[in-house]
């Protein structure tokens, strides 16, 4: 039940950051998105929806089924983070180790269904 709360924690103060700092999260956005604050907003919506949809029974599957396919969505992000195209500060070896945690963090959404 831990491991629900804690999962459940993460992603309500992720979605929350994204009303708090949206112009680092529409910094990272691939260009196909033409309105990326927007999507901010839209993505950290869901983050905390999905993550409060965890602490409830009747919702928990239908939201860790969400997050998982959030997260599968936010892969995206993090391929055009590595692409030449994107300029940042961040040690490549910290970029490429997201793309690992991303199926980390989805099986953990899954072992809570």
């Amino acid at each position: 039940m831990l491991s629900i709360y804690i999962q459940a924690g993460i992603y309500m103060v992720a979605g929350i950051n994204h009303f708090i700092m949206p112009k680092v999260y529409a910094r990272i956005m691939p260009k196909a998105f033409s309105q990326p604050k927007l999507w901010v907003y839209i993505s950290g919506v869901f983050e905390i929806l999905l993550g409060l949809g965890l602490l409830f029974e009747p919702t928990r599957a239908v939201s860790a089924w969400g997050i998982i396919a959030m997260l599968a969505v936010f892969l995206w992000v993090h391929f055009y983070m590595l692409s030449p195209k994107f300029e940042t500060n961040i040690p490549p070896w910290v970029l490429w180790l997201r793309i690992p945690l991303q199926f980390v963090l989805m099986y953990w959404a899954y072992s809570v269904i």
